[in-house]
């Protein structure tokens, strides 16, 4: 079996196929597990030699550091959604203008993916999710049910405020179009808003990094341009506790910093 199809099996096995992605749950493709491996021995070896110059505290950390690609899951998993939510206000901006032109709910679908494809590419998250709805709908499948098992593998509210409008006024009857234009406004005016709070933080982000690194540059400076400088702080009891505390202390600030940034919107 070659590792392709054992990835491919892997995926299988939990219930994620191309055709119906599962967004709630992220699964590493093997460059993605092999660079954030390599990353985590890397951070291993740079907390290990900045704090303590210690290559038996390296081997001691070396399988926590291994660890890191399933840490590593949920942001990657957080970051595909919010993509996945940007491609989707453009769609409805792409749906409500067909169905505003007096297009059926099929076609509408229908005629929104040339329009996404060149928006972003064919294979791109939201084409193939309508795709899935269109051909759906020509299997004769409701599409309240396409959309709502569309809303539950998104696990975005945002989607599911709309897949639930959209199955009310279907069924209901009455002004559809005007009822899913008006929707499909407020929530891309929703998204919009949290597009404009994600950049004014994007700043912020930026020289949280940067000060997160400073202190492994003070130090490495230090370490190679005068290399006895820091020596007591590596070879004595009391400095390895120092050390130890400025290693507590750097973890915690890097935590807050860390639930300041991520902002739920």
């Amino acid at each position: 079996m070659t590792p392709g199809e054992l990835w491919s099996k892997l995926r299988n096995s939990v219930g994620i196929t191309s055709s119906t992605p599962d967004y709630n749950i992220y699964i590493l493709s093997p460059l993605e597990f092999l660079q954030w491996t390599v990353i985590g021995i890397i951070l291993d070896a740079l907390f290990s030699y900045t704090f303590y110059k210690s290559i038996v505290l390296f081997l001691v950390l070396l399988p926590f550091a291994l660890l890191l690609p399933f840490y590593q899951r949920k942001a990657l998993c957080a970051a595909r959604k919010q993509r996945l939510l940007l491609e989707f206000k453009e769609a409805l901006s792409i749906l409500s203008s067909f169905l505003s032109a007096g297009y059926s709910t099929e076609n509408a679908f229908r005629a929104a993916i040339p329009e996404l494809k060149q928006l972003f590419q064919s294979h791109a998250m939201i084409v193939l999710e309508f795709q899935k709805i269109v051909q759906g709908m020509t299997l004769n499948k409701p599409v309240e049910d396409l959309l709502s098992d569309f809303a539950y593998r998104s696990g975005l509210d945002d989607i599911t405020n709309f897949a639930e409008v959209f199955i009310v006024a279907k069924r209901n009857g009455g002004q559809l179009v005007q009822i899913l234009s008006h929707s499909s406004e407020i929530i891309r005016e929703k998204i919009q808003v949290q597009e404009e709070i994600r950049t004014l933080n994007a700043n912020r982000r930026y020289e949280q990094k940067i000060m997160n690194l400073i202190p492994f540059l003070i130090i490495l400076y230090m370490n190679f341009s005068s290399p006895g400088f820091f020596l007591v702080l590596y070879e004595t009891f009391l400095g390895r506790v120092t050390m130890t505390v400025c290693l507590i202390l750097y973890l915690t600030a890097l935590y807050l910093s860390e639930r300041i940034m991520n902002i739920e919107i």
